[in-house]
């Protein structure tokens, strides 16, 4: 039951935003798509992270204990995201995925040291 109204306010905000944003007619819709994506990414994410971890919502420390973790949890994501853009900055990007054979190797060996 908490579920199906949780999932009616979250409609409900959902598209007050959209109609707010309509309303003054911007000719950018991107920044109520972003205001969407983050009002359900954070209401899920929140919903995931409080469930996993029991915590309980209805004391001011269930609150403090959810803000904490909640807040902890999303730096973690946001050094993981860090973590995976460096390591696909740092690959080779190529166009052509060559590899070289021993005898490639070794010819470019031998001309390095013969160049010198």
């Amino acid at each position: 039951m908490a579920i199906g109204v949780t999932f009616i306010i979250l409609a409900v905000v959902v598209v007050a935003i959209w109609l707010i944003i309509e309303a003054k007619r911007m000719k950018h819709k991107i920044f109520a798509i972003f205001l969407i994506v983050l009002v359900v990414f954070s209401y899920v994410s929140f919903s995931v992270v409080m469930k996993k971890n029991e915590v309980d919502l209805k004391t001011v420390d269930g609150w403090k204990d959810a803000s904490i973790l909640y807040f902890s949890w999303l730096g973690h994501v946001f050094s993981n995201l860090k973590s995976v853009t460096v390591y696909a900055i740092n690959q080779d990007w190529k166009s052509a995925n060559e590899t070289l054979s021993d005898a490639e190797k070794n010819k470019s060996s031998l001309f390095k040291k013969t160049k010198s």
